[in-house]
């Protein structure tokens, strides 16, 4: 009765089955012992009563998707809890990349108006939409997660526009204003050197550059803005966590305390929650 009063759907238990199943495809799940993974499907268990999933363009959302999409969304806030998503409800699902127009002013007051192909996007007081292709668990790789991506934004937004600094306790703030804004700063460094050092010849957009940008420790659209540098970097620490503790030992430190959670050092023996470095990928962008 309380349930139904407060609007909030009674959280019907995950077929233990279809959980396992969907569980296995994530190999970025190998840090969480029995306890975690039981927390973890009791959050998802949560979520999926509160949230509603749509398709678009036809697509189907069965209870795989709805499954798989929950455990990625839920994973960053295992121990934050499911307070930072009660600004949306939707969860749109696309059968492939989609399109959104876009319309910017240059600083010389010039409109431009372009479509931008997205894997993900999360709005501000909004939705999270997303591409079934990438969303999928079982097309998942080291270093890229659409679904940790826009939650992570939904995190940041949870306070206003996404800026790269979630809610946070007071004592936090300094440290993580510091170590974030180092290791943005160093990013961007990071790619202009890779830029430079293409040669004239090659186009920087084409796959014959992807031996340059494979040197840089995440993904290049990290270099957007500070908001999307907080999603890579958190897709980085749940799905390569030993390269973005290799390269920011700092930042990882700084993500672990705030999630709380360890990928590296809880890993289980003979488990490597990192897995090979990732190909470059040409990234959609993302809202």
């Amino acid at each position: 009765m309380l349930d139904r009063l407060l609007g909030r759907s009674r959280a019907a238990p995950i077929d233990p089955r279809l959980w396992q199943r969907v569980a296995d495809a994530l190999p970025f799940l190998a840090h969480l012992d029995g306890a975690g993974l039981q927390l973890l499907k009791q959050r998802c268990e949560r979520f999926l009563a509160e949230k509603q999933f749509s398709g678009a363009a036809g697509f189907e959302v069965d209870d795989e998707a709805r499954v798989g999409i929950a455990i990625q969304a839920c994973l960053p806030v295992l121990h934050l809890g499911l307070s930072a998503y009660r600004d949306f409800v939707e969860i749109v699902v696309y059968p492939d990349r989609f399109v959104a127009p876009r319309r910017t002013i240059d600083d010389a007051g010039v409109v431009h108006e372009y479509d931008d192909e997205l894997a993900g996007e999360a709005m501000e007081g909004g939705p999270v939409v997303l591409s079934w292709p990438d969303a999928d668990p079982s097309a998942q790789c080291p270093g890229y997660n659409v679904v940790i991506h826009e939650f992570a934004h939904k995190l940041d937004m949870a306070d206003g526009a996404a800026d790269g600094a979630p809610p946070l306790p007071a004592a936090l703030r300094p440290r993580w204003s510091a170590t974030m804004t180092g290791a943005y700063e160093d990013f961007c460094a990071r790619l202009d050197a890779v830029e430079a050092a293409i040669p004239r010849h090659v186009d920087p957009e084409s796959p014959q550059a992807d031996a340059w940008f494979e040197r840089l420790p995440l993904d290049p659209y990290a270099a957007t803005d500070p908001g999307e540098f907080f999603a890579v970097a958190a897709e980085a620490f749940f799905t390569d966590p030993r390269r973005l503790k290799g390269h920011y030992p700092r930042l990882y430190a700084l993500f672990a305390d705030y999630f709380g959670q360890d990928p590296v050092r809880q890993a289980p023996a003979g488990k490597d929650p990192a897995g090979q470095n990732p190909a470059t990928r040409s990234r959609p962008a993302a809202g």
